[in-house]
Parts: structure tokens; sequence; C-alpha cells
């Protein structure tokens, strides 16, 4: 029997993924918005197997990103290798922009930020040619319409990757594969024969999304495109396609010569939600006629294929799912929301102690830029995972006893404050247990001039609970979410059955994918009081889906 290959090669929200071979390994790196610690890098032998190294970003390299509305932070890096140096290119919407950072182990220590004051736009990306050059592409308002007004393109630059400084100024060699296509981005080259070839995205990130090529045998020429375009696309596949927005690719090639892309798409869920956000798949490419074909036979993303029958099958120990705080160091799965400039948690004597902080998990957002002026301000007490599969059972034991006006306990957060908290509150002298939803309202995203928004928070159901000591348990089966409570695990009442869609409504999109984790805080005052947890668990009921439901 054929080993396959089964999509999404990493589930939950790891979208924009960028991969290289060195040798018989291959790297890949994904975009974590405003997730601490950032940009994931992985590891595999056989396009199959997937284990994570580290996070390239953190404190120790300077790393800063703000609490908002999830879809801020990084997004799209490039990773490559040259000469025995690892580079990803990033842009920062927390921070000043474009940098790059360097490693001679892709598990790291990654360089603090090289920013890129000359490297305009967004979406910048290497290219090492094979003579030995260096260039650098990226996204901007470069294409003249002949209209008097600019419009968003591709462009491209001869680089100094040894001063990080462009040489010569950056030509423009691409406006959009279709004529006014929206939102021309994420550019790769490859040298593949006699041509370059230039793969972007287009269409945006959701629904429309998809994937360009265009060629040149001049690098620095105007390119050419694909007649075929889109060369991998779902926006002709409808709404209720269950793999949808697929775009954003990168390519690699393997050492006999085929070639496989991966890009991000996202999973629907109960035919309209879009709960796990951007994950990242995977499909083979063969060249005809000196063009890429993507998902040959088919000309759409499968939720399988035939493994890589030149590589190693090499599987990894199963991501652990229960943590019982023993070891006080947590692994690479658990993230913060924004960087943590202040200590906010300890694991000691095999418990997991969360301060009471004076940062809300459902602040107001704010408008998003990249002016460089930073605040050390947004961050939330707050350790949370990745949701990475539909049907997921996240379970934990705490002890906390509030006082007015703090809450701790398990919450489920999507972008732009949609959000549901299961905590342990003090009202008005009266110690409850409750579910609640947060919501916003909001007239465009967070990255346009005038964003403002209101937020609102229900309370969906309450019980009176006067112990300390409590079990807390979120079932999500798709959009159902079961919330339990009680005093031990084997015997757990029903607090409320809850309608999952409310946090996942559809403008709220999938730029951000769930995560869930364990949070306190004091809600605008710091405490000495602190929420203990003895462990916590996340189940991920994994099922494959077939045919076209999920």
């Amino acid at each position: 029997m054929n080993k396959k290959i089964n999509n999404p090669v990493i589930s939950g929200f790891y979208p924009d993924p960028t991969i290289c071979r060195v040798g018989e390994d291959y790297y890949m790196a994904c975009s974590s918005f405003e997730l601490y610690p950032g940009i994931p890098v992985f590891h595999s032998k056989d396009l199959v197997h997937w284990e994570q190294l580290c996070n390239a970003m953190n404190m120790e390299n300077g790393f800063h990103v703000e609490k908002n509305s999830m879809v801020g932070g990084v997004m799209a890096p490039t990773l490559r290798y040259y000469n025995g140096v690892f580079y990803i290119i990033n842009a920062n919407f927390s921070h000043k922009g474009n940098y790059i950072v360097t490693a001679k182990d892709p598990a790291g220590p990654w360089s603090p930020p090289h920013w890129l004051d000359d490297v305009p736009g967004i979406d910048a990306s290497l290219f090492f040619d094979d003579d030995g050059k260096v260039y650098i592409l990226g996204t901007g308002n470069v294409w003249d319409n002949g209209a008097g007004s600019m419009e968003h393109g591709i462009w491209l630059a001869e680089y100094d990757i040894q001063n990080f400084k462009m040489i010569g100024k950056p030509v423009t060699i691409f406006n959009s594969a279709l004529r006014v296509g929206a939102s021309p981005e994420a550019p790769h080259i490859f040298h593949v024969g006699d041509y370059y070839h230039l793969i972007i995205a287009e269409g945006g990130t959701e629904h429309y999304h998809a994937v360009m090529s265009a060629r040149s045998r001049d690098i620095m020429g105007f390119y050419e495109g694909n007649p075929a375009n889109p060369v991998m696309t779902h926006r002709n596949m409808g709404f209720k396609c269950p793999i949808t927005n697929v775009g954003h690719a990168d390519l690699v090639e393997l050492p006999d010569g085929s070639w496989y892309a991966v890009m991000l798409a996202s999973r629907l869920i109960a035919g309209e939600c879009k709960n796990l956000g951007r994950e990242t798949f995977i499909c083979p490419v063969v060249w005809e006629r000196d063009w890429p074909l993507f998902s040959p036979e088919t000309g759409k993303l499968e939720w399988e294929y035939d493994a890589p029958k030149c590589l190693p099958w090499t599987e990894y120990p199963e991501k652990q799912n229960y943590y019982d705080f023993r070891k006080e160091t947590l692994d690479d799965h658990w993230v913060c929301w924004g960087t943590p400039y202040e200590k906010f948690y300890e694991i000691k004597d095999s418990k997991l102690a969360l301060e009471c902080r004076r940062q809300r998990l459902d602040d107001t957002l704010r408008q998003m830029s990249m002016s460089g002026e930073t605040s050390e301000e947004y961050f939330v007490s707050m350790l949370a995972q990745r949701q990475c599969e539909p049907d997921t059972i996240v379970t934990a034991q705490m002890s906390f006893m509030p006082r007015e006006g703090e809450n701790a306990g398990l919450a489920v957060i999507q972008a732009m404050n949609y959000q549901m908290h299961l905590r342990r509150v003090c009202k008005e002298g009266k110690q409850l247990l409750q579910l609640v939803a947060a919501s916003t309202e909001y007239d465009r995203p967070p990255y346009f001039p005038g964003f403002t928004s209101t937020g609102s928070l229900e309370v969906l159901a309450e019980c009176e609970w006067k112990a300390a000591e409590i079990i807390l348990q979120i079932e999500i089966e798709k959009e159902r979410f079961t919330i339990r409570y009680g005093k031990t695990k084997d015997m757990l009442d029903v607090l409320v059955l809850a309608d999952g869609k409310r946090i996942n409504p559809e403008k709220v999109g999938c730029m951000a994918g769930t995560i869930i984790g364990m949070y306190a805080t004091g809600n605008g005052a710091d405490s000495d009081n602190k929420a203990f947890f003895e462990w916590f668990e996340m189940k991920n009921q994994k099922k494959m889906p077939r045919g076209n439901e999920l």
C-alpha cells in the first residue's frame, strides 16, 4: 500500500507556509501574527511528518508584538538557506516593519532583527540565484496604471545580503495576473530551466484567494503571466467547498527532481465557519511547457496524495496533550498573546500559577500601524495553544478564589475579540462560575484608517460555586460547545450547550485561528491573587474528513 501525505500537513493556526530544503532536510516556517513567541519553525525528512524545532522570534532577539485584534503582528515570512546561513525575512506590524533574522542552526538561536529601512511594502522575499547574486522582492504601490495613480504590484531589486541593503532601485516586474486583480502579494522567485518563475498570491486571503504564476528569461524583466492562471484556487468551487481560501504558495524541489508546493487553506466547519483559521497544506507540482502545474490530474487541493517515494518515511513522537506541570518549562506549542514584558506566570511544585494582571482579555481594539511606536503594556496573563482539529476537548483543574473584579479560567479566542470565557468570578460578594461571550462591532479592518470598534460581553450561563477547586471543561464538536464543570473529572455537570458560531461569524474571517488556554485577569487592576492550575489537557479528536462534509 502506498504511504500517503494527509492534508493539512500542519493543522491549526499555522498560515503563510514557506519552505526550503537543505540536503535531506526540509524546513518550514509560518506566520504567528500577535502570538508570542513568534514564527514557528518546523522540520521534516519526508514532507509528511513535521516536528516543531523552535519559535524563531522571542524576547532574547528583541521580538515585540502587541495584543490587539489577533490579525496584526508578524505575517508572511520567507525562509531561505544560502551558504551555511538560514534567513527569515518578514514584516512586523507591531514594530518597525520589514526585517531579516539569521541563524546557522534552524533550531536557533536566531539573530536580532536587521531592520530594513530601504525595503517598502509588505511580504518581502529573498531569492539566491545560481550565479551567487541575491535579490529582494516584495509588494507595494509600484504599478503605474497610466491614469495618474499607482496600483499594487511586485517589485524586485538586487540585494547586498552581507550589509542588508538594496543595490540600485527597485524595478516593477509584475502587476497582477488578472486585470485589476486584487491584492497581488507574497511573491517568490524560482530559477527553473531557462526561466525565472514568479509565484504570487492574489485575490485576498479569504474565499477568492489564489496562486498565480508568471515567468521571464530575464530576472529583471517584466514577467509574462501564465495563460492557465490561477494555477491553484478553490474560489470557483463555491462557498460550501470543504477546503477553501487556498493560496499563498511556496515551492521546493526534491532530490529526484520532483516538486511540491506548500500553501495555506482553511477547512470549512459546519458549512460556514473557519474556526481553525488558515492551515498548511501541500500538493505535488510538475512542469509542463515551462509552466508549473499544481496538483496534476485534478487541479485542486486534495485531502491526500501519495507520499514522495524518494524520501525516507520518518515519524516523530505525537504532540503532548496532557500537562501536569512537573517540568518548569513549557514546550514550543505554548503561546502568549503579546510580548510579556512582565512576569505573569510561574511553574512550581507541579502547579502553574497565573497572576491576576491588570490587562483584560477583551480590551478595546486599536488601530494597527507600523509607526515603530511600541508599548510594553499590550499582553495578557494567558497561556494557550492553537486548536488543531474541529473536534477538541479542553479540560483543566484550577484552584482560585476570586475577589471582586477578578476572574480566571479557560478561554476560547478568535480574531477581533470574539471570545468565550469559562470563568470563576466574584459578583457582589457571591462566588460564581460563568460562561461569557465577548463580541465586537466594527465597520472596517483594523489596518484601515478610521478604524473604530465597540465591544460587548454577554453572560450565557452561570451557577454558584463556593469552593476554590474546580475542574473546567470545554468540549468542541465543530460548532457545538458543551461546557462542563465539577469536582472530579469523571463526574462533571453540564453548565450549558453553547453555539460556537457566536465567536466565529463570517465577518471575523480566517486571518487568525482559534487559540484555547488558561487565563487570569484583574480587569484593570494588578492583584496579588493567583489562579493555580494542577493540570491541563487538550485532546484533538483527529478524524480526517472525506467527501463534502466536515
